[in-house]
């Protein structure tokens, strides 16, 4: 029998959080021959160790520079999106949603065997109607405010739709928590940069100080998952290892809001869960200030418990998560003694 042919992987926005959890794999997995990065700035794969990965210059926006760098390619993994900023709602959308199809399009017009798009537990939206352990079987539905959350949920209804038209293409959606490690960048995003590193540096000021800060602390449940894992996550979807389909994934363990604040060094002291989330829906619902912004849209995120069932990914993916919640959280945060 012949060996199998080695793969062409292509990655969009390959330098983001996602794609650290993914690349070093695809270089050091011998199934893999060639990768292809595609990223609207320039870097050098080699700095980062990538020799297996080729620079392309090309803008989710360009579906001609799309398909020409993914001649070739057995495998796209789209990872570029804008969680949020300061950019205009319509340029999001041109690179969340527009963005998404013309690289789902491209991937087919260059003949890629296999999409594989990074979703997220936001896909279900934030209904009080959702059951803590959702499973894919559980509808994904529109959040109502939530900007980011609401793009979600179509993306996956329109890439769906895209792939009755492109039989061809086997489509594989991962729907993440929280992700953490050692290169989680969504606070880049969400907030300025100025803001970004206050906030780090508040965070390395309370785990030096000799007693914890009292912190009111709703008591509420949330899943996180660890770079890396994502990462390996990516790879049994690029290789195949599973179905096509949508798969649920976070780390072991679900941890509570207190666990939380603990691990930031702060001493929590507990409000009800159920009071906490009658506000944050309360404040999601209320009208925005025009001058707001976009961070304060995530307010609904926070307004019902968003915990989902993994057993799908571990039973067909063959996928099992390396790092706990717990440990996730602990590789994000500045070391203090424990």
């Amino acid at each position: 029998m012949p060996p199998a042919k080695r793969l062409t992987v292509a990655v969009t926005g390959p330098t983001g959080t996602f794609g650290f959890g993914l690349v070093p794999l695809l270089q050091s997995d011998r199934r893999v021959e060639r990768i292809v990065g595609i990223a609207r700035r320039p870097f050098d794969p080699k700095e980062h160790g990538w020799t297996k990965m080729e620079y392309r210059q090309g803008d989710v926006r360009d579906p001609d520079a799309l398909e020409q760098a993914f001649a070739g390619a057995d495998v796209v993994v789209h990872l570029a999106f804008m969680i949020t900023g300061n950019a205009s709602r319509q340029t999001i959308r041109e690179i969340n949603v527009e963005g998404t199809l013309n690289t789902f399009r491209a991937a087919a017009a260059a003949g890629v065997r296999r999409f594989v798009y990074a979703s997220s537990v936001a896909a279900y939206g934030f209904h009080g109607d959702n059951p803590v352990g959702m499973t894919e079987d559980w509808p994904v539905r529109p959040a109502s405010h939530l900007f980011y959350a609401q793009e979600k949920a179509e993306l996956e209804q329109l890439l769906f739709e895209e792939n009755e038209k492109h039989t061809g293409v086997d489509l594989y959606l991962l729907r993440p928590p929280v992700v953490l490690g050692p290169h989680a960048m969504g606070a880049k995003d969400a907030l300025p940069g100025p803001v970004a590193a206050v906030g780090k540096r508040l965070l390395e000021l309370i785990s030096a100080l000799p007693i914890p800060v009292p912190a009111p602390t709703p008591d509420v449940p949330v899943q996180f998952i660890h770079e890396a894992d994502v990462g390996q996550a990516l790879l049994k979807c690029v290789v195949g290892a599973g179905p096509p389909g949508a798969y649920n994934i976070a780390g072991d363990g679900v941890l509570s809001a207190k666990d939380v604040a603990r691990e930031l060094g702060l001493a929590p002291v507990s409000i009800p869960g159920r009071a906490f989330y009658a506000v944050a829906g309360a404040a999601a619902r209320l009208p925005k200030p025009p001058f707001a912004p976009p961070a304060t849209d995530w307010v609904e995120a926070v307004s019902h418990p968003a915990i989902m069932d993994t057993s799908k990914a571990r039973e067909e993916l063959g996928w099992k998560p390396k790092y706990s919640a717990l440990e996730a959280l602990r590789d994000t945060l500045p070391t203090r003694p424990r």
